[in-house]
């Protein structure tokens, strides 16, 4: 029962320091606004992670990995005969949920977002992800493009995953989080799609 109870605190103070991270980024946050959202004291803070700086990078590790899983799980789905628009869906498949459902879903997104300007330390624990997810957008975009060498391949991607970073934290986002799922991914879908399709590609 008192593991139980502790874990149900750590998992507390992680929901509400992402949710504060979310709307104003580590440098706004403070160690009494975490603790009264979670109905938790400051001495769980110190139990259950050290300090306010290691709460926080826990909590970014923390939606940082469960953005990546979720990206890997939508691209993982994809076939060597899959097309940019169904990789462009798969890509920005997360993004169009967490708009969608709000909540703690948004909060994540848009910590990955905040976070994306400026790289945490624990970023090169989930480089193995990282990695994962550009190889497997890269498998997709070679048979598309053959004659758009790697290089290329990967800034369009990076330019993609910064777009839907942006899309998290700018007005027009809280504007898509007022409609369905289906109608996020309708209008946004084609926009991932041509910044991996790029100019030259559209041209021809």
């Amino acid at each position: 029962m008192r593991r139980e109870a502790g874990q149900r605190t750590r998992d507390g103070l992680l929901t509400a320091a992402l949710e504060l991270l979310a709307q104003r980024g580590q440098e706004g946050v403070t160690l009494r606004e975490i603790t009264d959202r979670a109905g938790a004291n400051v001495a769980a803070v110190s139990y259950h992670f050290g300090s306010l700086k290691a709460l926080c990078d826990s909590a970014i590790e923390h939606a940082l990995e469960r953005y990546l899983d979720a990206q890997i799980r939508a691209l993982d789905s994809l076939g060597p005969t899959s097309t940019l628009q169904e990789l462009a869906s798969a890509f920005a498949r997360p993004m169009v949920r967490a708009l969608a459902a709000g909540g703690q879903e948004l909060a994540v997104m848009r910590t990955v977002a905040r976070v994306g300007i400026d790289p945490p330390e624990g970023w090169e624990r989930l480089a193995g992800k990282f990695d994962q997810t550009r190889r497997d957008a890269l498998r997709v975009l070679t048979a598309n493009l053959p004659g758009v060498d790697e290089q290329e391949l990967i800034f369009r991607t990076r330019c993609a995953a910064g777009l839907l970073n942006w899309l998290a934290l700018a007005p027009i986002g809280t504007e898509l989080a007022a409609v369905s799922a289906e109608q996020i991914e309708r209008q946004l879908v084609p926009v991932v799609a041509g910044a991996f399709c790029g100019y030259a590609a559209v041209g021809r």
